[in-house]
């Protein structure tokens, strides 16, 4: 599992209904949580959360598999009344390996996205601005397993939810940095004395 300093870790992964699933404590990546953007120019503009899990986090995986599998079961309609085998589905759970980046490497990861916003919390469950949400922070995820079968393309997809920001972490893609950063303390300013 991540190494975080969380003190409420009481909060393990769940299955909320059927299809929707709480994670663990996963990894934020390519978070545009505050503001909607487009995957391709004149596209949909959505909110979106890469999750990575590490790969030891069995719990969150699991009931992130029995959310994929029970979507395909709701979803046989989609699929002619049948359940594919799941190999021939795109599934939205990935291996990290598949990327070119370091911070995917031990982990599973899933895109997420929608077109409203999350709600967004504090590790004391109080109500967060979406901004504190940024790539390479820790959270929880709630995260929402639907069919599709459009024009020959089949799978299973994932939808965002709601999220917890736990704690800081090395920011992803670039530096995170908050005007206290960079602009210092009030007593640091010896100018105005």
């Amino acid at each position: 599992m991540f190494d975080t300093k969380d003190t409420n870790k009481t909060l393990p992964a769940a299955m909320l209904s059927e299809t929707r699933v709480r994670t663990g404590i996963v990894r934020a990546s390519y978070a545009h949580v505050d503001k909607p953007v487009a995957a391709v120019a004149g596209g949909d503009e959505k909110y979106s959360l890469a999750v990575l899990i590490a790969k030891d986090d069995k719990e969150t995986l699991n009931v992130i598999e029995k959310g994929i599998s029970n979507a395909i079961e709701q979803g046989r309609d989609k699929f002619g009344g049948k359940i594919p085998n799941k190999a021939a589905l795109k599934l939205p759970l990935r291996d990290g390996i598949e990327r070119n980046d370091e911070a995917y490497q031990d982990c599973m990861f899933i895109n997420t996205n929608n077109r409203t916003q999350p709600q967004v919390i504090d590790a004391d469950r109080h109500k967060a601005d979406p901004s504190i949400i940024y790539s390479g922070c820790y959270c929880r995820v709630t995260i929402n397993f639907y069919t599709f079968n459009v024009n020959g393309n089949r799978g299973v997809g994932a939808s965002l939810g709601n999220i917890q920001f736990v704690e800081d972490g090395e920011p992803l893609g670039g530096t995170h940095y908050t005007a206290e950063s960079d602009f210092g303390a009030a007593e640091d300013d010896d100018f105005l004395a």
